[in-house]
């Protein structure tokens, strides 16, 4: 593979292409970042220097625009990095750009959360085909070191593991190589959760779905105020595109609430709409920040007195046993609790590990446990199915997925006697836990 010193980042003043730059700089490379017009550009570099905490980072990069630099540029680079839009005409038009420009062997890669790899590949010519593939960072990439890599069918099979070992030994990535199915792996498995919850939210709360399947149950974040800092727009594109292109065991968990929909149309996106919120929105009262909640049935936002959540005893029980490092007992204590709490909460915790499993093997997105492990523990800090699995014991497992009326994944089933599943031997999974 041609050796990696000069990266050209497309889209470079959106969070994600500041957050590739950055990335990419700080392995060593030459990066030049590209927007709309060069001060957009400029935006985005001082954005990479904010995410390094270092100005200097920025003596490896330089800025330039489509108009004027885009040709030059990528005919000089080894690595270009699309950040666009995700939006598949935007996207191609840029790659019939690039492909005239590219040197033969430079590589193509997008960064695309979930859009077909093999569509992009098809705007460029049988050498850009070749060179081609996805490596779908997830954001904030200086901080989340979870990537996935997905090739397509015309992708050069050679340069799949030297990309692989460049990315994890060189950019200190935890690869899950991936194949190219809607939302490839992570956000796959994700967003079916998160949708999931927000549509049990439309009977039982917002504030209540996210207590009861909390970080007691292996996640840095509630599923809703993640959603919230991800964004209403790209949870339902991402949950659309699922739901729309493919017909698995959870095809209704893809299907978007309608409330959702409507906060959207109303420009409710989360975090980044500001005083709008999204799930929750944040208001400065009395020099205070205070969180209101979203009534999903009227649309209104209730102060938090109104949304409060009655504390549930086998979740505070799990909270202290957790911080603790007592993991098997809280998860038996999850397993044992009896009430509506813990049986929504277990169908949904349940739900994940059977899906995220049952996406492997055969001509499922990935070939073995410890790539959906991964990017579900490194991709999105979520405790992975493996270790849930490990925790609670296989055997315990397989009678809740069955309980809970879910298919028992084979990989699962079979797992030999005693061993682990989850196979990441320096991993601490306590870091799981932790919130």
């Amino acid at each position: 593979m041609r050796d990696i010193q000069k990266v050209v980042v497309l889209g470079a003043n959106g969070t994600m292409g500041a957050g590739s730059a950055e990335v990419f700089a700080a392995g060593g490379c030459e990066v030049t970042l590209l927007a709309r017009s060069a001060d957009k550009a400029q935006a985005g570099l001082e954005s990479a220097q904010g995410m390094a905490k270092s100005a200097t980072i920025g003596n490896l990069m330089k800025v330039g625009s489509y108009g004027d630099d885009l040709e030059k540029s990528v005919a000089e680079a080894d690595l270009i990095f699309e950040a666009l839009a995700e939006d598949l005409d935007i996207k191609k038009e840029f790659f019939s750009r690039v492909t005239k420009a590219r040197q033969p062997d430079s590589i193509v890669a997008t960064v695309s959360s979930g859009l077909s790899i093999t569509e992009m590949a098809a705007a460029g010519d049988d050498s850009f085909a070749k060179h081609f593939l996805g490596i779908h960072l997830f954001n904030p990439p200086n901080v989340i070191v979870g990537t996935e890599v997905i090739p397509h069918a015309g992708t050069d099979p050679s340069l799949i593991a030297p990309i692989i070992e460049m990315l994890e030994s060189r950019f200190g990535r935890v690869v899950t190589e991936c194949r190219d199915q809607p939302a490839f792996a992570g956000n796959r498995v994700g967003f079916k959760v998160l949708n999931e919850v927000a549509q049990l939210a439309e009977e039982h709360g917002i504030a209540y779905m996210d207590y009861v399947v909390g970080p007691h149950t292996g996640r840095a974040m509630p599923p809703l105020a993640t959603v919230d800092l991800v964004g209403l727009d790209v949870h339902k594109a991402i949950v659309d595109n699922v739901h729309a292109n493919t017909a698995d065991e959870a095809h209704a968990q893809f299907a978007l609430p309608g409330y959702v929909d409507k906060l959207i149309s109303n420009g409710h996106l989360g975090n980044k709409t500001g005083g709008k919120g999204g799930f929750y929105r944040r208001e400065k009262v009395d020099g205070k920040n205070v969180r209101y909640v979203l009534n999903p049935a009227t649309g209104d936002y209730m102060a938090p007195a109104d949304a409060k959540v009655d504390p549930v005893a086998y979740i505070e029980r799990m909270s202290k046993l957790h911080r603790v490092g007592r993991y098997g007992e809280a998860m038996k204590v999850f397993t044992e609790a009896e009430g509506k709490d813990a049986d929504i909460a277990r169908k949904v915790i349940f739900g994940y590990v059977s899906y995220g499993l049952n996406r492997v093997g055969g001509d499922e997105v990935v070939r073995e446990p410890r790539d959906v492990d991964r990017i579900m523990g490194f991709g999105f800090n979520w405790a992975p199915p493996s270790v849930l699995a490990d925790v609670i014991g296989h055997k315990e497992t397989i009678a809740q997925i069955e309980k809970c009326g879910l298919q028992v994944p084979p990989v699962l089933a079979n797992a030999p006697a005693g061993e682990p599943l989850f196979r990441e031997a320096d991993v601490n999974i306590g870091k799981f836990f932790a919130a």
